[in-house]
């Protein structure tokens, strides 16, 4: 990886409240244009890591930078390179759309002469700008989001740190601001932190699953997946085979990890099985496909069912112990 690309390093980060280790030995870089989905169980420490990357905890030890600035010298520096979404955005209702961005336009030390165009560029950006003289409070929870959002890019920030930013919202209202954290992706780098692993399959590049304030697992979903252990599951329907006989040589590919025969009458009819291909994914529908020829069995059917980041999620972060190693 291009270190000069990286847009966040963390280093051996551990942070502790009293007695309470939240956060231990976590390292992990994100590069530039990327959206990496934030993982964890609740109290991992995802939150508290957050906190630490915009600046408003310092770590007991480790090191973090943000842009190539270390948070813990140059926390300002840092804020202004960050746009953050928290999860309850705090918003004024009793003022405009307008009236809060020039607020936060104000607290974020845009100069005057650049406010204006400022607020009108994160206005069309979150698709709000017919909704600028309205009141916060009257907007629906889809379009505070909106709003908050449109506060967190107003200063044009290379780094977006958002934390679950479609909770509460009705499907629509997740599409669309799914379609437009996608959008600025393209041009920044996004931390998502969600509790729906459906919205890191759609819209993250890289994943980071943290469990027990430690890193179980970051990297593209795909190549988690392949690593771990089992694998993906092929599913292999077989034509009039004999189930004891394919059970004792199926073990040549891999592990059956279910069974399941179809019968008419008295007649066998066909198996399928789910097998577990501890081998690169790539070459291992050949390799099938080869087996079953050599053993003049007919496939009626075959199909790869890839490990979904639930199952990826269930298996690291299920284990009370959790994991340590980075992958």
């Amino acid at each position: 990886m291009n270190v000069q690309a990286e847009k966040i390093q963390v280093q051996n980060l551990s942070k502790q409240y009293g007695n309470v280790q939240a956060v231990t030995d976590v390292s992990f870089s994100v590069s530039d244009q990327q959206v990496v989905g934030f993982l964890g169980p609740n109290g991992a420490g995802k939150t508290t890591i957050m906190k630490i990357l915009t600046g408003f905890h310092f770590p007991s030890s480790g090191t973090a930078l943000v842009d190539g600035i270390p948070v813990t010298e140059q926390p300002l520096e840092v804020k202004k390179r960050i746009g953050y979404l928290p999860e309850n955005v705090p918003l004024y209702g009793d003022l405009t759309v307008d009236e809060y961005l020039a607020f936060a336009a104000e607290a974020r030390f845009i100069p005057k002469k650049q406010r204006k165009a400022a607020i009108e560029k994160s206005l069309e950006a979150c698709a709000i700008t017919s909704y600028r003289g309205r009141k916060i409070e009257t907007l629906s929870k889809g379009y505070r989001q909106r709003a908050g959002l449109a506060q967190a890019i107003l200063h044009d920030p290379p780094i977006l740190i958002l934390d679950e930013p479609t909770t509460g919202l009705d499907p629509n209202q997740i599409i669309e601001i799914r379609s437009l954290i996608k959008e600025l992706g393209k041009r920044k780098t996004v931390i998502l932190s969600t509790h729906i692993l459906q919205e890191v399959e759609a819209i993250c590049t890289q994943v980071l699953i943290i469990n027990n304030g430690r890193i179980a697992a970051q990297g593209r979903p795909e190549a988690i997946a392949a690593s771990m252990k089992g694998g993906d599951n092929w599913e292999l329907i077989l034509k009039g085979a004999d189930a004891d006989y394919v059970k004792q040589k199926i073990p040549d590919l891999g592990q059956i990890s279910s069974l399941e025969v179809e019968t008419s009458g008295s007649e066998f009819v066909n198996a399928r099985f789910f097998i577990q291909m501890d081998e690169n994914q790539s070459s291992a529908g050949e390799k099938i496909f080869d087996w079953a020829v050599s053993k003049n069995l007919k496939i009626l059917e075959m199909n790869r069912k890839k490990i979904s980041i639930e199952d990826i999620f269930v298996k690291l972060t299920g284990d009370e112990t959790g994991s340590t190693g980075a992958l």
